[in-house]
């Protein structure tokens, strides 16, 4: 379907992975359609409830900032061109799924080499290393996160049992330099999404105290 000359080009979301190691991208991962919705929650990071009453005012940290939303994958638009979308004719939407479904799986080579390892008897095992995920909403939230929860609804299949429409709901936490340090590629995108924040906060044109109905605050 060709698009009106005119018309801006659309901007689409997804995840970026990228090695923790040498911020070299390993995977796009561009959502079919923007979802419509997006939730986010701020848990505020203060001393607490109990604390001293001059620690009232005090934050520990950045919020814990976490993301849900819904996203919709069609296999309809490519199946109408059969010869240049082979993978979603012979497979469905199994290709689009499971590169979403391994960004939360250790590899198999991982898992194999933790299990020669303890068949050697290696006493401590670390737990295995996960590409660093990144949640790009715009340039102005390019976001470290953690994917906390992941479901998928398979709404439609082809003859061979395929999925050709599904939908996938995912939450993220956004990682923060808390959880990353300030000198990991991580921590450094979460302080550019914050100072970008910060700036977007200082063109907010104040209001004035008369909206209230009052002069001043004494």
């Amino acid at each position: 379907m060709t698009t009106f000359p005119g018309s801006p080009q659309l901007i689409k979301s997804g995840i970026v992975l990228l090695n923790p190691s040498t911020s070299t991208v390993q995977k796009i991962i561009a959502l079919q359609y923007n979802p419509h919705t997006l939730t986010r929650t701020l848990q505020v990071q203060g001393v607490g409830d109990g604390g001293d009453r001059s620690e009232a005012l005090r934050l520990k940290g950045p919020p814990v900032e976490t993301i849900k939303l819904e996203a919709e994958i069609d296999a309809a638009d490519q199946l109408e061109f059969p010869d240049q979308n082979q993978n979603i004719v012979k497979t469905g939407l199994h290709t689009h799924l499971a590169v979403l479904e391994t960004t939360i799986y250790p590899s198999s080579q991982q898992l194999n080499t933790n299990n020669s390892m303890a068949s050697a008897g290696t006493i401590e095992i670390a737990p295995m290393e996960t590409q660093l995920m990144l949640f790009i909403w715009s340039k102005n939230r390019i976001l470290p996160v953690r994917l906390t929860e992941f479901s998928i609804t398979e709404e439609a299949f082809d003859p061979s049992l395929n999925p050709i429409r599904a939908k996938v709901s995912l939450g993220m936490r956004v990682l923060n330099v808390d959880d990353l340090g300030f000198n990991h590629k991580g921590g450094s995108l979460f302080m550019t999404y914050l100072q970008n924040k910060e700036q977007l906060s200082g063109k907010h044109q104040s209001g004035s105290l008369n909206t209230f109905g009052i002069e001043g605050i004494s």
